[in-house]
């Protein structure tokens, strides 16, 4: 049975990194560790589960299941639900919120802070229209524009990134033990860890994605089922071990900063505000010009998938170039919007969209226990996805809820679902739903073969 060469599996490791972890998955630390403050270990371990542990695991269920992709995985539930969240989950993915967040943390690390106060609106919106240009140019054109960057503007963002944090390190800002943690923090850190461990995406990139993984593994020469699965997991240690240091490593560095800085609105501007203090204004602009490389990088791979992901759904609609410029276009409107509230809005979406996530990788990673009956998952999904319909109103804006007359309704929910006011409302009903689909697959059965 082949298995893979341990310079196979560097291989396939540093290909996994580069697909997961981006210049946004940084801001999200920076700000993670600037509010929790002397808690941050706490939030750090929450934040890993989801934001590494999560996006590995739906890769290793791309493998196990020996589907041909996200939209294949979620038709195991039905075909109209496979369409309907491979849907929503490459838009939100995409056009949505991750790809504009791409323009807006570049504009956030760089321009914003040469420019002046004045006229950012303006400024932001000349940025996003040259950014999401160069993007669009790339997408009609990939060649080994992708390749060329992914070798030597990663490596260089990391080697930056890698200084400031050794910088950081050796000079604190401030001793951790002493900062206050703010918010939600300061009662429940590890929890809420968890929760902005969503805001990478990156268990929904893993299921978006992780079929290139697999299909890799399988081009190497790996073909069972049970060895692709193993291999994926493998070599996703490496690569989550790299994204792990990271994560804690600038989690830090945001919560020592908080002895000097004030706690920025956004993680790009905490990031920002730490390579300045350290590097002046020219640390800031070199790191300005290598988020921005990296996000150009990342916004063309995901305008590219998205847009042959939209083809083969939808074969008989608009051509791959049609859907590189509408998905350019609509990426460039809300980018617009600015950061906080690409952030602001992309969390409800996120709350719903990830119990749907976790629920199907668990389900999928667990299915030889119930045959991978449809009933099962049916029932489960279904029971998630109510619930998850709560915890999405409950993350809205605030003011949203009022404004739609939906206070009473979801503060009601949440005082009868257990763990709703933590964000987490989606577990009882899940399991509910579990033990329902079991009892009824094990009434189906009983009928089907009587006892004699």
């Amino acid at each position: 049975m082949k298995k893979l060469t341990f310079r196979e599996t560097i291989f396939v490791a540093s290909m996994l990194f580069g697909m997961f972890f981006g210049a946004g998955n940084l801001i999200f630390p920076a700000s993670m560790g600037q509010l929790s403050g002397s808690h941050v270990w706490l939030a750090a371990a929450g934040f890993l589960i989801t934001g590494v542990g999560l996006p590995l695991l739906g890769v290793a269920a791309l493998g196990i299941s020996r589907k041909d992709g996200l939209l294949a995985l979620g038709s195991s539930v039905g075909k109209k639900y496979g369409v309907f969240f491979t849907c929503v989950l490459y838009l939100t993915i995409g056009p949505f919120f991750a790809i504009p967040r791409c323009a807006t943390v570049s504009y956030t690390v760089g321009i914003q802070r040469i420019l002046p106060g004045t006229g950012q609106t303006a400024a932001l919106a000349v940025f996003s229209l040259l950014f999401f240009g160069a993007v669009l140019f790339f997408s009609l054109r990939p060649g080994e524009i992708l390749t060329w960057i992914g070798k030597v503007l990663n490596p260089l963002f990391l080697c930056f990134l890698g200084i400031l944090i050794v910088r950081a390190l050796i000079s604190p800002m401030g001793e951790i033990a002493e900062i206050v943690p703010a918010g939600e923090y300061a009662s429940a850190a590890f929890s809420t860890g968890l929760l902005e461990g969503y805001n990478t995406m990156d268990a929904l990139a893993g299921l978006a994605f992780g079929i290139i993984v697999v299909n890799v593994i399988r081009n190497l020469g790996v073909s069972e089922p049970g060895e692709v699965a193993k291999q994926t997991i493998r070599a996703g240690v490496f690569s989550a071990a790299l994204m792990a240091l990271i994560y804690v490593l600038v989690a830090v560095v945001g919560a020592q900063s908080r002895g000097m800085l004030a706690t920025a609105g956004n993680g790009g501007e905490a990031l920002a505000q730490i390579a300045e203090h350290y590097f002046g204004g020219a640390g800031a602009i070199i790191l300005a010009v290598t988020v921005t490389v990296a996000c150009l990088k990342t916004a063309v791979g995901l305008i590219t998938s998205c847009s042959e992901t939209f083809v083969q759904m939808f074969p008989g609609g608009p051509s791959y170039r049609v859907w590189a410029v509408i998905f350019s276009v609509l990426s460039f409107a809300i980018a617009n919007l600015g950061l906080n509230a690409i952030i602001a809005w992309s969390q409800p979406v996120l709350m719903f969209l990830y119990p749907l996530a976790i629920v199907l990788i668990l389900l999928t990673l667990t299915g030889r226990l119930f045959g991978n009956d449809r009933t099962v998952l049916r029932w489960t999904i279904g029971f998630t996805a109510a619930a998850a319909v709560f915890d999405f109103l409950r993350a809205m804006p605030e003011g949203t809820l009022a404004a739609l007359h939906l206070e009473g309704a979801v503060n009601t929910a949440a005082g009868i679902v257990p763990f709703m006011k933590q964000g987490f409302g989606w577990v009882s009903p899940a399991v509910l739903g579990l033990v329902a689909g079991l009892i009824l697959r094990a009434v189906r059965r009983r009928k089907k073969c009587p006892e004699k």
